[in-house]
C-alpha cells in the first residue's frame, strides 16, 4: 500500500529533509480552566499531550533548546545552514487566551530563517475569526497548519472523553480554516473505550469525505497515562486495549480509506514511558514501526 508520509511530503516540497521543533505557547485550555470543564479531556495527561515539548520560557531559549534535541538525531554531514524546522506547540490550546500576544509570538517564530513552516495544535472551539485571519496571512508568507483533536465522530464517546464540543463545531471550524486557505491536521485516537473497529472506520470515512480534501491526519494509539483520568477508569474497569498485530491491521484500513493526496502526519505515537501504563508494547518504537511497514507493505 502507498500513502503520503509527513517525510515524504516535506522532503519533496523543501527538497530536503524537515524536522519538528517543539514548543510551549504558554497557554492552558478552556476544558481545564474552567471554561467548559476543569478535568481535561480524560486521556491528557499534566503536559496537556504535550510531554516532549519545551517548558514554556523566553522562544529564543525555547528554540535552542528544542534544536539541540533535534539537532542531535541530524547527521553531521548536513550543516546547520542548511537544516530546516517546522515549529510546533503542541502544549494545551494554543490559540486560546491573550490573541495579541499569539499573534506576536506566531510571527516571530516565522521570522527564523530556518523555520519553514508553523503547526498550531488547537480547539475548533478556539479559532477566532481574527485569528483564522491572522494565519491565513501568515501562511502567504510560510506555511501555517492547525491541528484540530476532532479524535472522533461519535458524540457519545466525545461526552466520555470529556472534549467539550460537539462535532457541529468541528464542521463549523474546518469550513472556515479552509476558506481561509489554511491548511488542517485532524487527530484521531484509535481505541477509545466503547468504540470498536467499526466506530474508528466511521470516523474516518468522514473525514475522507470531508469536502475540501483533509490535508494530514494523525492516527494516534490510546495511551493509558497515569495521573490521568482514563488511568482511573482503566484501573477500575478494564476497558479493551489493542494488540499490536490488532492495532497495525486497523491502521491499514484506515489508510486505504484515505485520499491519496492526504498527508499521514502519524501513524502511532509515543506515551512518555514513565507514565505509560498501557498498552506496554507500544514503549518499544522500534518493534512498533517495523511491525507497520510489514503490515503495510503487505496489505
Amino acid at each position: 500500500m502507498n500513502y503520503l508520509s509527513l517525510s515524504d511530503y516535506l522532503k519533496t516540497k523543501y527538497g530536503t529533509k524537515v524536522y519538528k521543533l517543539s514548543l510551549t505557547s504558554g497557554c492552558t485550555c478552556p476544558n481545564r480552566d474552567g471554561t467548559i470543564s476543569t478535568g481535561g479531556c480524560i486521556f491528557c495527561s499534566e503536559g496537556g499531550s504535550g510531554d516532549f515539548a519545551a517548558p514554556f520560557s523566553d522562544l529564543d531559549k525555547q528554540i535552542i533548546e528544542a534544536r539541540k534535541r533535534v539537532d542531535a538525531k541530524i547527521p553531521s554531514k548536513i550543516p546547520e545552514s542548511e537544516r530546516k524546522y517546522i515549529a510546533y506547540f503542541q502544549s494545551f490550546t494554543n490559540t486560546y487566551g491573550d490573541q495579541k500576544r499569539l499573534m506576536d509570538l506566531f510571527s516571530k517564530v516565522l521570522k527564523y530563517p530556518e523555520i519553514v513552516g508553523l503547526s498550531i495544535g488547537t480547539r475548533p472551539d478556539c479559532l477566532t475569526d481574527e485569528m483564522i485571519h491572522f494565519l491565513a496571512e501568515l501562511n502567504a508568507t510560510k506555511e501555517v497548519w492547525v491541528e484540530l483533536g476532532l479524535q472522533t465522530i461519535h458524540e457519545n464517546t466525545a461526552k466520555l472523553i470529556n472534549r467539550g464540543y460537539e462535532l457541529a463545531v468541528f464542521e463549523d471550524a474546518y469550513k472556515r480554516l479552509t476558506a481561509a486557505g489554511l491548511k488542517v491536521v485532524v487527530h484521531v485516537i484509535i481505541g477509545l473505550p466503547g468504540e470498536d473497529n467499526s466506530d474508528i472506520l466511521e470516523t474516518i470515512d468522514y473525514l475522507a469525505n470531508l469536502k475540501p480534501a483533509l490535508f494530514g491526519i494523525k492516527l494516534q494509539l490510546l495511551h493509558v497515562l497515569e495521573g490521568t483520568k482514563l488511568a482511573e477508569m482503566y484501573k477500575t474497569n478494564p476497558f479493551r486495549i489493542y494488540e499490536l498485530d490488532e492495532y497495525c491491521e486497523l491502521v491499514c484500513k484506515c489508510l486505504a480509506k484515505l485520499p491519496k493526496e492526504t498527508v499521514i502526519h502519524r501513524l502511532t505515537g509515543d506515551g512518555p514511558k514513565k507514565l505509560l501504563i498501557a498498552p506496554l508494547w507500544s514503549g518499544n518504537k522500534k518493534l512498533v514501526m517495523n511491525t507497520m511497514r510489514k503490515y503495510i507493505s503487505n496489505y
